[in-house]
């Protein structure tokens, strides 16, 4: 059975690297219930309203990013 062979692997790592494998573990599986969780329907969001902000942007803000930025992007 697949789970008697995770845990032999397991048995093999170092105690002090087992935290780590329970986060990945932890983790995954939370993330496998927000799979299957229900997604909200369009009239349960509720609406959000813009311009809440007040202020004015610089124009530094308008202007392309520097080329390595952009590849920090991608």
């Amino acid at each position: 059975m697949l789970i008697q062979k995770i845990v032999q692997e397991l048995q093999d790592i170092p105690e002090d690297k087992l935290a780590e494998i329970y986060d990945l573990i932890h983790y995954f599986r939370l993330g496998l219930d927000r799979e299957t969780a229900q997604p909200l329907t369009v009239s349960e969001v509720e609406p959000r309203t813009p311009g809440l902000l007040t202020g004015k942007l610089s124009d530094a803000f308008f202007e392309p990013l520097p080329e390595e930025e952009l590849q920090q992007w991608e």
